[in-house]
């Protein structure tokens, strides 16, 4: 606390407990020149109390000097003792007045150099204060310019943020129509996947009903060679009457054969029924592929059986122009050569269309 603030807070009690103008700044003045040692003024008196008119202060002030003179002056006044006496005893008393005003300045010296080396460290106490408080200042103004800029960037963010919502509403919405799409696709692939596999099951049902009168006609052909080929043996001798029968049975034969052959173009033409129905599924597969892209390892699968269908056809056929070769008449006896013995027939192992057949079908994956 510097001295101004001191002289205002002894003037201040002095306030609270002295009403009169007068009295306040004689007080005042009598705080100033005798604890701080500050020769007081009309215009320091009215600059602590602030009370009254300008001439209350100087009408006080002059007061109080005609009083310390007054005070300083000494007299001795007693009847019994001489002028010269009362003279030489007023001086005596003055010189110790004033010797005890020098040690009374001397010590108001001493306090007036540690107030101002108080006065001092509090000066630069208040400078270091002030240097803190335009620090302080200087990082507020950086704080609020950091803080403006946070402000703009929490708007921009903001902005973006409120961009970003409307974009994800929209996708939103996107997500829903294509869900909605998907569902309508799902329903119609399951109809085709329903249909493809009653064709399918269709074929097959043909194709066991076709292999079961192709190993009935190979069982009775293979019986009929077997019963022809004992008799030849054991009848050389009546192997023009054995020709003869066995024309006729060749006869039937071409005639069964011809039969199977028809009912094997009729299976063909389901078949090619079936291959128109598989290239229309791929054209609806192709229009959707970006949704079910795994159809196409199911269609691929379904072309991979038809493959296998039609390889076995062929091989059906192979093996009734085999057989129909085995069948042809024996060579007469003067141009016959021995025949080989017959080899035994090895039974081929069941069509993988068949096996594929009986392997269920697994719906694709949907598509993600």
């Amino acid at each position: 606390m510097n001295i101004e603030s001191e002289i205002r807070e002894a003037i201040d009690a002095l306030r609270d407990t002295t009403a009169n103008t007068q009295e306040l700044y004689r007080e005042a003045c009598a705080l100033l020149f005798f604890r701080y040692g500050i020769t007081p003024t009309a215009n320091k008196l009215y600059h602590f109390v602030r009370k009254g008119s300008m001439s209350a202060p100087a009408e006080a002030l002059a007061r109080f000097w005609e009083e310390l003179r007054e005070k300083s002056r000494v007299r001795i006044e007693h009847p019994d003792l001489p002028d010269t006496l009362k003279a030489a005893a007023g001086e005596l008393v003055g010189r110790l007045w004033n010797d005890a005003q020098a040690a009374a300045q001397e010590d108001l010296s001493a306090f007036r150099q540690e107030a101002d080396a108080r006065v001092a460290a509090a000066e630069a106490a208040t400078l270091r204060l002030e240097h803190d408080r335009q620090a302080a200042n200087d990082e507020l103004e950086h704080l609020h310019e950091a803080l403006d800029g946070a402000s703009e960037r929490n708007l921009s963010l903001e902005r973006a943020v409120a961009a970003e919502r409307a974009e994800k509403e929209a996708l939103a919405r996107e997500l829903s129509e294509a869900r909605q799409q998907h569902q309508a696709l799902e329903v119609e692939l399951s109809a085709a996947r329903k249909d493809f596999a009653s064709e399918l099951e269709k074929l097959r049902a043909a194709l066991r009903r076709a292999e079961d009168r192709y190993e009935a006609a190979e069982k009775r052909a293979l019986l009929e060679i077997d019963r022809e080929r004992t008799a030849t043996a054991k009848m050389q001798k009546e192997l023009t009457q054995m020709r003869l029968a066995n024309a006729d049975l060749v006869q039937r034969q071409h005639d069964e054969l011809g039969a199977l052959q028809r009912e094997l173009g009729d299976i063909r033409q389901n078949l090619g029924a079936a291959e128109g129905s598989l290239m229309k599924m791929k054209e609806v597969a192709g229009q959707h592929i970006a949704q079910i892209d795994a159809m196409r390892g199911q269609l691929s699968q379904r072309t991979t059986e038809a493959a296998l269908l039609r390889r076995e056809l062929e091989l059906r056929d192979e093996k009734i122009k085999t057989m129909a070769q085995q069948m042809r008449p024996a060579p007469e006896p003067g141009d016959a050569r021995p025949s080989p013995k017959p080899k035994a027939r090895k039974r081929k192992p069941s069509s993988p269309v068949a096996v594929a057949g009986a392997v269920t079908t697994t719906p694709p994956p949907k598509a993600r």
